[in-house]
């Protein structure tokens, strides 16, 4: 949340994201991921969520022949204590069984440079999530450590390009594509973000992990990453 004085020590809050040319909106993309166990016939589950209407991906656990995954996104967070809580609720997948510690959830977030703000925030994470010439997925949230809220601006903006340049590099060769989210308080374990790596193939996601190791925010100002979540998908409803 930012804020500007308003005179005499008092406070504005405004909760708006900014983009560049003084663009404001108030309006942001909400995305889950829920993984389950005991999904082995998925013939049911893609049955339910086309019927659903939800904006929707199902993903096969790479690393759990029997569990799923479910990324659901919607610019309403009341969707996910609505409809899609319903959905989950009953069969068939009532029967599965949760993995909360692999559950992430966070929403869209501006940095104050975007040329097309409600691209940014709502329509281009939507297009990357259910592109289906990217069925691979890298799901992973990481928690920065307080170290970094104490630099200066100037110092935290040369950290974040570093990742901004790497993130170009590979979207521009069509080998990785990002979704970055904000989960402050939104998650169980305090995480800052949640970010999704999709492509076309799963090499480019695991080599993007591994260059950003080398990045100053990955070797020194990151508290906590993962747990990884490696999928590719089964199912994306159709891009709206």
């Amino acid at each position: 949340m930012s804020g500007q004085a308003a005179g005499d020590g008092d406070l504005k809050a405004d909760v708006r994201e900014r983009g560049a040319g003084g663009q404001v909106s108030d309006r942001r993309l909400f995305m889950q991921l829920q993984v389950f166990g005991g999904g082995a016939d998925t013939k049911p589950l893609v049955t339910a969520l086309e019927a659903s209407r939800l904006e929707v991906v199902l993903y096969q656990d790479v690393n759990d022949p029997r569990s799923v995954g479910v990324l659901t996104m919607s610019a309403d967070p009341a969707t996910f204590v609505g409809d899609y809580r319903d959905l989950l609720n009953a069969e068939p997948f009532a029967a599965l069984a949760p993995k909360p510690a692999l559950t992430m959830f966070g929403r869209t977030y501006a940095s104050g440079f975007e040329a097309d703000l409600d691209e940014w925030l709502l329509r281009r994470p939507r297009r990357t999530a259910l592109n289906p010439a990217w069925p691979w997925a890298i799901w992973y949230p990481l928690r920065r450590t307080g170290g970094f809220s104490r630099l200066t601006p100037h110092e935290q903006g040369a950290i974040i390009r570093e990742h901004s340049v790497l993130g170009r590099a590979y979207g521009d060769a069509d080998l990785a594509h990002d979704v970055r989210l904000a989960c402050h308080g939104l998650d169980l374990h305090d995480n800052d973000f949640v970010i999704g790596l999709v492509g076309r193939e799963l090499h480019p996601l695991s080599h993007l992990v591994q260059a950003m190791r080398k990045t100053m925010q990955t070797s020194q100002y990151l508290q906590t990453l993962g747990p990884f979540f490696v999928g590719h998908a089964l199912w994306q409803s159709p891009h709206r």
